[in-house]
């Protein structure tokens, strides 16, 4: 299945370069002017219940671009069959128009599905219904909402290996049911092709984001860039891709502490790829896991050495296209038999050293 993959990008690269040589054309007139306006963009998420509490003050404080964390999954906004409930991403988008934000909608196709799509009698059918129903409300309500500019399409598609990730059996597993509803002819999931295409008809207003996790490793992300060129030989549209970055999480200790240059590299290439093909980039979900709290202070000092490698890169980056940083959560978040992810203050809400960070990085003119 990987060599049929294969040789059919080779069948239609040359009209894929075609576009892409017209888009540079075009892009070349104006390249100047757009490197002066473009910047990076740096927001974070609020949960439901953070509104109105001293982490919503914390955020309207350096920020203007919001994301949701949770409402406007599929399990918040369609928990059972026949009901719906979008009452906790209406006061989102409440609370952004008043405050006069930027959203990106975290509503994808992915494991963060309902507990009822998880089940494992689920049809193939069943599955592509549910999906159709859920992404076609989801774009549609969300299309003329003038606070909402992106939207995610789909999330955690592929494995650190390459393969996609699928689903398991049993209740209550970190999974991705969609994948049952098959493959195409080349072996690409029929769940994105379906989301994309019901994103392109019922979203034109809103730039669509396909999003993946974990780290920089070759395999998600050479799967990813032929995954989104087809897509776009399928006539869909791809605006941007994003990197779910949970550091040390599924992205590894040894890539982003102990070989940060080299690991920097990758990212500045993979930002310069989505460029290159008239594609935004987003660092979507921006977080440090301390394993070892004991070790707290001084893995603090690290994460502000690796967020600051980072920045240096997306500020670096923004100049030639768009980017945009999220951070995942503002303060601790502890996890069972996990440890501590950390952002960018600690439990009582004071500054960690990674916060002067981000706030140099919001307030660099670029």
């Amino acid at each position: 299945m990987k060599n049929i993959y294969i040789l059919f990008l080779l069948c239609f690269i040359s009209s894929c370069a075609q576009q892409k040589e017209a888009t540079s054309l075009a892009a070349q007139n104006s390249s100047k002017e757009k490197a002066n306006n473009n910047k990076l963009l740096v927001g974070a998420t609020l949960n439901h219940n953070e509104l109105n509490t001293k982490k919503e003050k914390l955020f309207l404080k350096d920020f203007k671009y919001l994301t949701p964390a949770n409402a406007a999954k599929q399990s918040a906004i369609h928990p059972k069959p026949k009901v719906w409930n979008w009452n906790k991403i209406n006061d989102f988008i409440d609370f952004a128009n008043k405050n006069k934000l930027v959203v990106r909608l975290h509503g994808p196709i992915s494991p963060q599905a309902s507990k009822w799509v998880k089940s494992d009698n689920r049809t193939p059918e069943e599955l592509e219904t549910m999906l159709v129903e859920f992404t076609t409300a989801f774009a549609m309500r969300f299309n003329n909402e003038p606070s909402v500019k992106w939207m995610d399409v789909v999330n955690e598609t592929i494995l650190a290996n390459g393969d996609w990730f699928g689903s398991k059996e049993g209740v209550d597993q970190w999974e991705n049911p969609w994948l049952n509803i098959g493959l195409d002819e080349i072996g690409v999931p029929l769940y994105i092709l379906k989301a994309f295409e019901i994103a392109t008809k019922h979203a034109p207003n809103l730039k669509l984001v396909y999003n993946q996790n974990a780290g920089m490793e070759d395999a998600i992300w050479d799967k990813l860039k032929k995954t989104v060129l087809y897509l776009r030989s399928k006539g869909y549209r791809v605006d941007g891709i994003g990197w779910q970055a949970h550091l040390l999480l599924g992205a590894k200790r040894k890539d982003f502490v102990d070989n940060t240059d080299a690991t920097m590299k990758k990212l500045s290439d993979l930002i310069d790829w989505a460029h290159d093909n008239n594609l935004g980039f987003h660092v979507t979900e921006l977080d440090y896991l301390v394993k070892d709290v004991s070790k707290l202070e001084t893995e603090r000092d690290i994460q502000k050495r690796v967020y600051q490698s980072i920045v240096d890169v997306l500020l670096a980056k923004s100049k030639n296209g768009e980017v945009t940083l999220n951070l995942w959560d503002l303060g601790e978040r502890h996890k069972e038999g996990m440890g501590d992810f950390q952002s960018i203050y600690n439990s009582d809400f004071k500054p960690t050293p990674a916060y002067n960070v981000i706030k140099k990085a919001i307030e660099t003119k670029h």
